[in-house]
């Protein structure tokens, strides 16, 4: 049977402005269980590099029924922290037979 890993999902929020008109964010910190972590294709780390400019690290793939938001947010596994890229792809509950609907493309950060 195929099982994912809990990854740390550090989503970040607007809560207001500073002073000079800023926007001021916080963190939040959760914990995501049972997303695959997978090694990407040649093809789609050129693509990856061409249509955003960025290093593509690992593709996650995130469990049925979960609502968290994946666009430009931070993911913690494996000791280091990540940062997704471009609008995650979901496909239809129906129509795939695993647990796994949505896939998210994640590049190395530094902290």
């Amino acid at each position: 049977m195929i099982k994912g890993v809990t990854v740390t999902l550090i989503t970040r929020a607007q809560t207001g402005t500073d002073s000079i008109g800023n926007a001021v964010y916080s963190e939040k910190t959760e914990q995501v269980e049972n997303v695959l972590i997978g090694s990407p294709s040649t093809q789609e780390i050129l693509d990856t590099n061409q249509l955003y400019g960025r290093k593509l690290s690992y593709v996650l793939a995130i469990p049925k029924g979960d609502a968290h938001d994946w666009v430009d947010q931070k993911v913690v596994f494996f000791g280091q922290t990540f940062r997704t890229i471009g609008e995650p792809t979901q496909g239809i509950d129906e129509m795939i037979p695993l647990q796994w609907n949505k896939k998210a493309m994640v590049e190395r950060v530094d902290g």
